[in-house]
Order: structure tokens, then C-alpha cells, then sequence
């Protein structure tokens, strides 16, 4: 069997910046096993597997530890696959996701995802969390058991964290968010998953899910401009809709090839 593969770099239209993405063409499912051993041969933080059925864009994410259950980085870069070669004279479609429905929308190269706002509420007991990034935020609050978010006050001090990876394994949640006031833009983030071989994300959509209904709250507003702060970094435009929020960015192709998998 070969499976067509586009290496994305999304939210970025500069090579070697963004998150890494592949995007694997598939005519049926494989299984969830080869599917896994596929994303972890690729190593990249996520690998995105498209399957079409008449008009409609099926996707399943895989993380080379894991099945992803909503991923933004790996959702635009199968949206620049769909828009730019799959199907280069349509401007909008539906990627339909094993928990949902996710529309994508391509305006003249800028591709906006249509996401579930994630509500956040106070973390009852912060002192691992602290401990484990090395510094006291101003709050701190949680979306569920999926991730924690920690405000600062100011950009250097989000870009200048070190935290204990070790330390926050502890906690029982897998994806920690930090964020402040940013200089050049509204926000600046920076995410970590201590669980993952790569602990720091280059640019999360899952986590802005997150902090858009937050921005967008203090500042009174509702459309905002965001970085990631993280090494490789990336650009966010942002837009709170209520239960919904619209993030939008470019990407750009590093690498097209083939997989020649035996089964």
C-alpha cells in the first residue's frame, strides 16, 4: 500500500517555524494500531489521517504517544491540504472528527477553524502547579481535567519560564497553559504537556479553545491577535463567538512524499 503524506507547518506562513503537522491521504481506516506506528515513524507532534467519502472530509490525530481528541495545529494542516490539493476551487468545507463536526473556511490563504469555546474555572489546589513552573501567576484556573491555565502578568515572564517537567507530571492534568499581556499582540501562550517525549507544543489551537473566551473577557473584546511564544512560535488570529470561537492562520508545505506500508 502507499499513502500520499504532505508535511504542513501551520500557523506560520515562514518554513521551519509553526507546528509540524503530517497529513496521511487514506481511501479506508486503517487500524488504530497502524495508525499510531505511522504517527510515531513521523515523530511530529501530530499526524493527521484524511479519509473522503463523496464530499466529506473524515480526520482522525494521532500524537506518536497517542490518539489526539481535538487538534488545531493538525485540523489546519489538513485544511491547507484540502484547499490548495485536494480541491483548490472550493473556499469552505466540514472535517468531520470521531466527537464532532469541525468547519474550515479558506479566505484567500488564511484558514479559519470553527471551534467549541472551552469554559475555564478555578483550580481548587494550584501549589503543585506553581511549584512546578517556578513562579507565582496571578491566577490560575482549569478546563476540566484537560488542562490548567496560568495568568501572568507580564510577556517576560511567560517567555522566560523553566519549569520542573518532572514536578508537573504530577498533576492530573496532561496539557498547562501559560499566558499574559502581550507587547505586539493581545496575548502572548506558551503550552506544555509534561507527558509527551516533546514537552512544549510549538502553537496549540486546543489550548487557544481556552484562552480566547479568557482574553476576550479581560480585554472586552472579541477579536484578538495572539502569539505562542514557544521556539518555533506562531501567529493566531482569534475571534470569540460565544460557544464558539474562530481561529485562523496560514501554513505552509514543507515536504510531500509517499509511505510505502506493507501490511
Amino acid at each position: 500500500m502507499q499513502i500520499t503524506i504532505y508535511h504542513i507547518d501551520a500557523f506560520t506562513n515562514n518554513l521551519f517555524a509553526g507546528n509540524p503537522a503530517a497529513v496521511c491521504i487514506l481511501e479506508e481506516w486503517l487500524t488504530d494500531t497502524e495508525m499510531r506506528i505511522i504517527a510515531m515513524e513521523n515523530y511530529l507532534p501530530a499526524t493527521a489521517f484524511l479519509v473522503r467519502k463523496n464530499n466529506e472530509f473524515h480526520v482522525r490525530w494521532f500524537a506518536p504517544e497517542y490518539e489526539i481528541e481535538l487538534c488545531g495545529h493538525g485540523s489546519l494542516a489538513s485544511a491547507y491540504v484540502i484547499f490548495n490539493i485536494l480541491e483548490p476551487t472550493w473556499q469552505q468545507a466540514e472535517l468531520h472528527y470521531p466527537a464532532g463536526l469541525l468547519k474550515i473556511k479558506n479566505e484567500n490563504g488564511l484558514l479559519t477553524l470553527d471551534f467549541p469555546a472551552k469554559n475555564y474555572g478555578i483550580l481548587p489546589s494550584p501549589d503543585l502547579l506553581i511549584k512546578g513552573l517556578g513562579a507565582q501567576p496571578i491566577e490560575v484556573y482549569q478546563y476540566k481535567t484537560e488542562r490548567c491555565l496560568a495568568i501572568f502578568e507580564t510577556e517576560d515572564e511567560v517567555r522566560n519560564l523553566n519549569p520542573d517537567i518532572q514536578l508537573l507530571k504530577e498533576l492530573d492534568h496532561p496539557g498547562i497553559i501559560v499566558t499574559a499581556p502581550g507587547i505586539n499582540y493581545d496575548f502572548i501562550s506558551r503550552t506544555f504537556y509534561p507527558r509527551k517525549s516533546v514537552y512544549e507544543d510549538a502553537v496549540t489551537g486546543a489550548s487557544h479553545c481556552l484562552l480566547i473566551p479568557y482574553w476576550s473577557n479581560h480585554l472586552n473584546k472579541t477579536k484578538l491577535l495572539a502569539h505562542q511564544a514557544s521556539k518555533r512560535g506562531g501567529e493566531l488570529l482569534c475571534e470569540y463567538q460565544g460557544e464558539r470561537v474562530l481561529i485562523s492562520g496560514k501554513a505552509i508545505m514543507y515536504m510531500q512524499g509517499i509511505i510505502n506500508y506493507t501490511i
